[in-house]
């Protein structure tokens, strides 16, 4: 019989478990709390169950846990990890130092089907969406590089390899352990999902309530420009991404960022800030300007700094809130839209 993993079990097929093998439904709480609070990736490291229990567990049940397959760390002290996974699949995580936080980036699929032209996950020809519990061994081994390092994990962005939305229930799944109890029990404030735009996975969080604060990768309010740089804009226009954005303000009250690359004679221009500034009328956001680190494959250079500053005073004028975000890790290939699992053959 082919062993499930422990961690993609439904509660009720945890209850139906216990009660064939005459145990107590308490049993389950137990479980979760090795699983989700202590960490656990060996069945019999779960001390307080009684080891007929933990012999029938290890009959129907493993722990396939992430491994960490290599790290790398650049001067600013980012740390770019790779993981791997029991079936040979590889994705990758950064831990992100700072003055004021601690961050971990996590990927939620081992590759991309997006094809963004600027984003090296997206020349991955292979991949497979991560489970909850790989997506939580990711969260953990960051967090423990930090409490190694003296410091303590304030912040979980889901702007690794892959679409979050297009990993729904796994994704959302790994976010309640991370936020719950059993669980981390960190604040949902403290956790942010990036999508590239997928218009019904932002209808249904509107519709889930949802937490977390929601980020989009928008780099262009030009139609145009957004399908060459975003394949996906064929699919979801601005006017559908707008509709859902509006929704989900309706419905959580949130105000949403935009994460916005800035490329070289491709995006960086009045026009495109002129564009930009209208289409955030519709709801209130803030906008992530992000240096853009050049991936190896692309014809793409960052725009200058004083196209950069003429595109922060343009929107400030206009009352928007701007960030300049600089990239961190680019050393070591860690920089927003360099994960590229570089130790796998493709």
């Amino acid at each position: 019989m082919e062993k499930k993993d422990l961690r993609t079990i439904t509660e009720q097929e945890m209850l139906d478990f216990l009660e064939r093998h005459k145990q107590k439904p308490f049993r389950a709480k137990q479980i979760n709390q090795w699983l989700w609070e202590r960490g656990a990736t060996n069945i019999r490291a779960m001390k307080n169950l009684p080891g007929t229990l933990l012999d029938a567990m290890e009959e129907e049940f493993d722990i396939t846990a992430a491994r960490v397959q290599d790290s790398k760390t650049a001067r600013d002290g980012t740390s770019k990890v790779a993981f791997e996974f029991h079936d040979g699949q590889v994705a990758e995580g950064v831990y992100i130092p700072s003055r004021s936080r601690v961050t971990a980036c996590v990927s939620s699929q081992t590759g991309c089907k997006l094809n963004c032209t600027f984003c090296a996950t997206g020349q991955l020809t292979h991949g497979r969406d991560l489970t909850a519990g790989e997506i939580f061994d990711q969260v953990v081994t960051i967090k423990n590089m930090a409490e190694a390092q003296g410091n303590r994990l304030t912040n979980i962005v889901y702007m690794g390899m892959g679409e979050p939305l297009l990993n729904y229930d796994n994704v959302l799944r790994s976010i309640d352990f991370i936020t719950g109890k059993p669980g981390l029990e960190m604040s949902p404030s403290r956790v942010t999902l990036s999508t590239a735009g997928i218009v019904p996975g932002i209808v249904k969080l509107a519709d889930d309530e949802v937490r977390f604060h929601l980020a989009i990768s928008l780099h262009s309010a030009i139609d145009d420009t957004r399908k060459r740089l975003m394949p996906l804009n064929k699919k979801y226009p601005l006017d559908a991404l707008s509709e859902a954005i509006q929704y989900y303000h309706e419905k959580t009250g949130e105000r949403i960022t935009f994460e916005y690359l800035m490329l070289r004679g491709v995006n960086d221009s009045l026009d495109e800030a002129a564009a930009l500034a209208k289409f955030c009328k519709a709801f209130p956001v803030k906008i992530n300007l992000i240096e853009y680190n050049p991936v190896e494959e692309f014809d793409l250079k960052p725009s200058t700094q004083e196209t950069l500053n003429a595109f922060v005073q343009f929107l400030e004028k206009r009352n928007m809130i701007v960030n300049v975000r600089r990239s961190k890790g680019q050393q070591i290939d860690a920089a927003c839209g360099q994960l590229a699992n570089r130790s796998v053959k493709q």
